[in-house]
């Protein structure tokens, strides 16, 4: 045996290969793919093989190829042996002819098959970026659950659930998966949930499961799934192969559906909070990633920035406003959402580039995500003290590590936002003390939105702030805090920036949604509850109506 560039292994033993095309010769053991954009394996029939001269297919189910071949169109047979993935090199037609009424294609012998690993052992493990949707239904009932595909293989599959979904789980003991391709593709099959992993902090369930007894149809159809997603992630990873066409299965079908996923299920209070939400998906399975020792992906990074970059010149208070509204998701992603949006959004009132306006934004969603693998027991100190900050500062070198791949962001950005942050003007921050004249403008800008997206939202240690108390904080820190930069941002956000919650002298209670040119209250929202924006928000009241309500009584803090 040798090696192939694509994880299979060559095989030219005769005898072997005479062994292996016999089982081929098996009704429904193999199939033919024409070596062509878009090809899909096609059932086949290997009625004869003479070894070392040539082999006899009946096509005669797929007679619509038959002039591809006669033009001499390569194909490959592909099959199953011994729980082994086979396909032989491309081949070409040498003769067609009718037989009894049954179309027969003759081609060469192949001089060699390929030969991919086990099943049992081999996943197709989808990248990030790459998405399939899950449909889970319960064997005897209507309920069901909408989750994502992590890795395929002939065997099982993993899932990704909502949290919520453990019970119904804990009760299925056979269940139906239906997955979905970004094509419309649909494929079901029935399978037992295995292993179980919970991540209460990303509310998500990571589900093993085996398929059951899936019929020769179903395993050739995995097959396939689980070689164009191989195939894709090839594509899709760095360094990829740019001769490699795009695959089907994860084009979007602009007339399907909404895709099927876990994070469909969440009720979102706006439209633009549900646009967001997409890049908190993206950030969302960033973490995971790292949380398993990854880096971070350079295309997608680069991608969610460029898209958030289009939502803010879309409409930049209803996106100011939709990092509210993403109570569901991690709060490092909210976090690093809020404080790229705030960022963005103060940085954009100058003349700023676009690509270092890019960097910002990408280095601002990512750059707390380290926190991930520091202790729990750390994050939710109430006390803290020199060793414990001491801790804390090690989430900054793993960003930076896994930041390596992206070399499209500007290194002083990087320093700025994702290595300083932190950094305090009298040499009290981490993770390198620096003070005063060491922090240059951008991370003294940076610093002060990261500390009031981070006092606007419950810690262990201390609930939310209202936003009258956090700018009463950084002013009276001028210390710590560049004034200069905090009297901008309260100038450019105003004493009631959208996204707070206020209650109206006559008892309503509000949420801001846009502010006219002298920062005064031009849109809010009713609610009825002192909460996280959801979905059961109220009617949208402007101009005289929302005159009518009177002066603000109290601005009120929500962490949301």
């Amino acid at each position: 045996m040798t090696g192939a560039d694509d994880g299979y292994v060559r095989v030219t033993t005769p005898a072997e290969m005479e062994e292996m095309l016999l089982r081929l010769s098996q009704p429904g053991g193999a199939s033919l793919q024409l070596d062509a954009e878009a090809s899909h394996p096609f059932p086949v029939l290997v009625v004869e093989q003479l070894p070392g001269e040539h082999l006899w297919l009946d096509i005669s189910a797929i007679r619509e190829i038959a002039p591809e071949l006669k033009r001499g169109t390569a194909f490959r047979l592909l099959g199953q042996s011994r729980d082994q993935m086979l396909r032989t090199p491309p081949l070409a037609m040498s003769e067609c002819q009718e037989q009894g009424g049954r179309l027969m294609c003759r081609c060469p012998y192949p001089t060699s098959l390929e030969v991919l690993q086990r099943r049992a052992s081999f996943r197709a493990r989808l990248r990030l970026g790459m998405e399939v949707g899950a449909i889970v239904r319960g064997d005897d009932s209507e309920a069901s659950l909408q989750g994502d595909l992590k890795d395929l293989s002939l065997e099982g599959c993993q899932l990704e659930l909502p949290l919520s979904g453990a019970g119904f789980l804990a009760d299925a003991d056979l269940v139906e998966i239906e997955l979905c391709f970004l094509n419309g593709t649909r494929f079901a099959i029935r399978a037992k949930p295995r292993h179980r992993q919970a991540d209460p902090e990303r509310q998500a369930l990571r589900v093993g499961m085996q398929f059951v007894a899936p019929s020769g149809d179903q395993e050739r159809q995995l097959w396939h799934f689980v070689r164009e997603i191989e195939r894709e992630s090839t594509r899709q990873g760095e360094g990829s192969d740019s001769s490699l066409l795009p695959s089907l299965l994860f084009q979007t079908d602009l007339a399907a559906p909404a895709p099927v996923s876990r994070r469909n299920v969440s009720p979102y209070a706006t439209p633009m909070a549900k646009r967001l939400a997409r890049i908190a998906g993206y950030l969302d399975a960033q973490l995971l990633e790292i949380k398993q020792g990854g880096r971070l992906d350079s295309v997608q990074l680069s991608s969610f920035a460029d898209r958030l970059l289009g939502l803010h010149a879309e409409d930049r208070e209803a996106l100011l406003f939709a990092t509210c509204c993403l109570y569901n998701e991690p709060l490092l992603v909210r976090h690093g959402l809020g404080v790229a949006v705030h960022l963005l959004d103060l940085a954009s009132s100058g003349p700023l580039p676009r690509d270092v306006r890019k960097a910002l934004v990408a280095c601002a969603m990512v750059h707390d995500l380290g926190k991930s693998l520091l202790p729990t027991e750390l994050l939710e100190a109430r006390d803290w003290g020199v060793p414990q900050r001491k801790a804390l500062a090690a989430h900054v070198e793993v960003m930076r590590e896994r930041l390596g791949a992206c070399h499209w962001l500007a290194p002083g950005v990087v320093q700025a936002v994702v290595m300083r942050i932190n950094e305090r003007l009298d040499g009290s921050g981490y993770p390198d003390g620096l003070s005063g004249e060491q922090l240059g403008e951008l991370t003294r800008l940076a610093s002060v939105v990261d500390v009031v997206e981070a006092m606007r939202r419950d810690r262990p240690d201390r609930p939310a702030w209202t936003i009258s108390d956090i700018y009463r904080y950084l002013l009276s820190h001028p210390g710590q805090f560049d004034a200069r930069w905090v009297k901008r941002y309260l100038k450019h956000f105003g004493v009631m920036p959208i996204g707070t919650l206020v209650r109206f002298a006559g008892g309503e209670l509000g949420w801001v949604q846009r502010l006219d040119g002298m920062g005064r209250l031009a849109q809010i929202q009713l609610t009825e509850r002192a909460e996280a924006p959801g979905e059961a928000l109220g009617e949208v009241l402007r101009g005289e109506r929302l005159e009518r309500l009177g002066e603000v009584a109290e601005v009120l803090a929500v962490s949301c």
